[in-house]
């Protein structure tokens, strides 16, 4: 989940602008810099030099000192800090507030045990995606909900007026958007050890995808066990007043070696992991099954449907999809966001979606679609980048193993 053609952007601070995809970051990236928004931690990213680039809105930082691919490894090595306050958190309260949101999105939110949470996506009704999200049941009348930075404007618009509708009929439902918490996403092998020196709670009984609100460095933090890199971690909504003193302390704590990260090496964390990105993986017109979620689909949801665009959806499920989305390893130059996939014989077959030098796996990764067919494993096939042809093959993904915190 997460982003916008910003990424692109970020791969060419290491010598890579001549490929990066322009048109993706002027559609994204389309405020000029008097108008960014800056999150509380904009003086803290400067001050440890960080390289600050427009994103959906707002100024954030692509790198620091260290390079993407160094910044990279350490996450998986030892960990990283990112500030993801451009992304917007709310609240849903009100005893009908499960039944409203399982009209949107395609998850068993009533399913959800208190206090856990799981990756869902916002669909049309056409059955395509409208973002992606993390929703997490608090309690029966509580869901909080994060959603990406650069889709904010569309999904609270989308949210209200299905909201109005629903309060018309009687529906008791409101919601609180978080604009004055911080979220901040620990990651890496030392996010928990680390963590655990500013919490008196137990974080080894904090499973992924679970939340639980408590006290961190002093602050009333919400804590989800999750992230958007493949490795175990935290996303920490903070109140903002408090969100530079949490990331100090973090820091501090790790004795140099969580480092502060920015967007380019998140971009590249999340490639590896095989994680889709909202406006390159992911758009209005792929639905969650070509996008490869069906698995977030609940069961009871592929049954009942009720959500927007379910007949679409649950007729996927049962013909299969016409495309799929699919890994590549590929040789020659990285492919890149719309580089054409084709078979032996010249016909294309599909398109990359996103695509790069993978600093931990040191060869070529990407992801896209293609058609049904010539989704599996093994399927050899050509990667056409700036006009030449490339030999690759289909994988499966992760690219890079995950470690999620999991029962044992």
């Amino acid at each position: 989940m997460r982003g916008g053609g910003l990424w692109q952007l970020g791969q060419s601070i290491t010598r890579r602008l001549a490929q990066a995809d322009k048109k993706a970051v002027a559609r994204r990236c389309f405020a000029s810099e008097a108008e960014l928004k800056k999150t509380v931690l904009y003086d803290f990213h400067v001050a440890h030099g960080g390289k600050m680039v427009p994103f959906a809105g707002w100024s954030m930082p692509i790198q620091y000192k260290d390079s993407i691919m160094d910044s990279t490894v350490n996450c998986r090595e030892n960990g990283s800090l990112f500030d993801v306050s451009h992304m917007c958190g709310l609240s849903l309260k009100g005893k009908d507030c499960i039944p409203f949101l399982e009209k949107l999105v395609i998850a068993d939110v009533a399913g959800l045990a208190p206090g856990t949470g799981t990756l869902t996506v916002f669909t049309n009704e056409k059955g395509g995606a409208i973002d992606d999200s993390v929703i997490t049941k608090v309690k029966d009348d509580h869901l909080y909900l994060v959603v990406n930075a650069g889709c904010r404007d569309k999904d609270l618009a989308h949210i209200e007026e299905h909201m109005k509708a629903y309060k018309s009929k009687g529906g008791d439902v409101s919601w609180h958007i978080h604009d004055e918490r911080s979220l901040l996403a620990l990651q890496g092998p030392l996010a928990a050890p680390v963590l655990q020196h500013l919490t008196k709670d137990d974080l080894s009984k904090l499973y992924f995808g679970e939340f639980r609100i408590l006290e961190i460095n002093g602050a009333t933090c919400f804590l989800t066990r999750t992230g958007y890199t493949g490795e175990d971690g935290f996303e920490i909504s903070v109140p903002s007043e408090n969100a530079v003193d949490l990331a100090k302390a973090i820091l501090e704590k790790s004795e140099g070696k969580v480092r502060l990260t920015g967007l380019g090496a998140r971009d590249s964390l999340r490639l590896e992991a095989g994680l889709c990105l909202y406006g390159n993986d992911m758009e209005q017109h792929v639905t969650p099954v070509e996008a490869g979620l069906t698995w977030a689909i609940g069961k009871r949801r592929r049954s009942e449907g009720g959500f927007l665009g379910a007949e679409v959806i649950l007729k996927q499920l049962g013909d299969g999809p016409s495309i799929r989305r699919v890994g590549f390893f590929s040789s020659g130059p990285p492919a890149r966001s719309h580089s054409e996939v084709q078979d032996d014989k010249a016909n294309k077959i599909g398109e990359i979606t996103s695509g790069g030098f993978s600093p931990c796996l040191k060869k070529n990764i990407a992801m896209g679609y293609v058609k049904s067919g010539s989704h599996k494993a093994g399927t050899k096939v050509k990667i056409v980048v700036r006009g030449k042809s490339y030999d690759g093959v289909v994988t499966k993904m992760p690219f890079v193993p995950t470690k999620y915190y999991k029962p044992s």
